[in-house]
């Protein structure tokens, strides 16, 4: 008798652990693991802003009023209350707010980038030339980390809607679907062409 209720529990933890009781938080945080990387990224491209400003000012006064506004888009995303948590995740609103004060912030430095390619004294200094390449890397690091999170995100809304994970989720975990990190027009989820003139 003693054996066969040690049986049973065995089948029943075995049962469970079938039901989304690990698998749930794993792909969870993998999820959430993947979008601290987007905002490492993003935090990345934001402190770039700074080098573009003393470059920007030391050669091109006439430029102040692009770089004003890429200064104030930078302000804009890195404002707490735009900052989107591990719990946020589920929360389109939440993920929407971000996205755009991050697209706000890259459409600025992209229009700021264009104009001063037509200043052959800006173009030719080492500081910009450097500054372009780190520009150009961290856009292919913001792509590559929304990419991942995208993925993690995808294997734990499968996670948490396929049979028996579905049934942990839902019951034990409470699970809510994630929200995708969506490019907000058509493209925008390439890194801007650079043209600097080399041929």
């Amino acid at each position: 008798m003693k054996f066969a209720r040690i049986a049973l529990a065995l089948v029943g933890a075995l049962a469970l652990s079938a039901c989304g009781i690990n698998s749930v938080p794993t792909a969870e945080e993998g999820a959430k693991a993947k979008w601290a990387d987007v905002e490492a990224a993003f935090q990345e491209r934001a402190n770039l802003i700074p080098a573009l400003q003393e470059i920007v000012l030391s050669s091109a006064q006439q430029e102040r009023a692009t770089l004003d506004a890429v200064v104030s888009a930078r302000a804009s995303a890195t404002r707490p209350e735009v900052q989107v948590t591990g719990d946020d995740l589920s929360d389109p609103a939440k993920m929407e707010e971000y996205q755009a004060a991050q697209n706000q912030l890259g459409g600025a430095i992209s229009r700021l980038l264009v104009s001063v390619e037509a200043y052959p004294e800006l173009k030719s200094q080492d500081n910009f030339g450097r500054f372009m390449t780190q520009y150009e890397g961290q856009e292919n690091r913001i792509r590559v980390a929304i990419r991942d999170y995208n993925e993690a995100v995808r294997q734990y809304n499968t996670t948490i809607r396929t049979f028996p994970d579905a049934i942990g989720a839902k019951l034990i975990h409470g699970a809510e679907p994630m929200v995708s990190y969506k490019a907000a027009t058509e493209g925008a989820e390439v890194a801007p062409k650079l043209d600097m003139g080399v041929n």
